[in-house]
């Protein structure tokens, strides 16, 4: 897969690509990451991407021409099955794990980070191809949700992880993951259920699944709503 992230702020990047699963799915092959800087884009010799709302209001908005310029740099089609350009925005769809599935099996993906007071509308219309949200609050920019994104996404792709991984983590079949513990059995009288050291794992598999219905009711009843039992 390649990513293409395009942002304003592109030191907000340095280093969070470098560790872990990122860095080895580049290293594997699997993963392109590139940054973009918008500023490039600008048009203008102070580098500007923003500009004042029509209509009044306070703050600054994104100006369109930048964000077109750099997607058709890119060479990116919203019309391209294989790919999607992805606007980060308090007003997309909620990000979730089926999302993060769907887009782990397409070939490329843009991802247009806002900031200031938001963009012009005209790039949620008529240049990306959908609008995300990481969640029911405001951020400085889209920054943070193209890394919450990235990774989300990354774990996913096929020859990563190994199935067993995947299979068994929150929101499959719309429940929390069971407790893990692991040595020693006994730390400072706090002890590993004993299922867990019993070896029957026919009963760990059911203690488990039962762990699992327990922590999505208690803690995210609305999965739990939705649980089909």
């Amino acid at each position: 897969m390649q990513i293409d992230i395009i942002t304003a702020f592109p030191g907000s990047f340095a280093g969070v690509f470098d560790e872990s699963m990122l860095k080895r799915a580049q290293e594997k092959g699997l993963l392109q990451l590139s940054i973009t800087d918008l500023r490039d884009y600008s048009g203008d010799k102070h580098r500007r991407v923003d500009d004042a709302p029509y209509g009044g209001g306070a703050g600054m908005v994104m100006r369109a021409e930048p964000f077109y310029l750099a997607v058709e740099a890119l060479g990116v089609n919203r019309d391209d099955p294989g790919a999607r350009i992805i606007l980060l925005s308090p007003g997309g769809i909620l990000f979730n794990q089926d999302k993060a599935r769907q887009l782990s099996l397409l070939n490329r993906l843009v991802i247009l980070c806002g900031h200031y007071e938001g963009i012009d509308e005209r790039v949620a219309l008529y240049l990306a191809g959908e609008r995300i949200s990481i969640g029911d609050y405001v951020l400085t920019g889209g920054e943070i949700p193209a890394m919450v994104l990235v990774d989300a996404v990354t774990r996913l792709i096929p020859g990563l992880l190994c199935g067993a991984s995947l299979s068994e983590e929150s929101f499959n079949e719309d429940l929390l993951e069971y407790p893990q513990y692991t040595r020693p059995p006994n730390f400072r009288g706090m002890l590993v259920p004993e299922i867990l050291l019993s070896g029957n794992h026919g009963e760990i598999k059911k203690w488990r699944y039962c762990q699992s219905m327990e922590q999505t009711r208690r803690y995210r009843p609305d999965l739990f709503r939705k649980f089909k039992r």
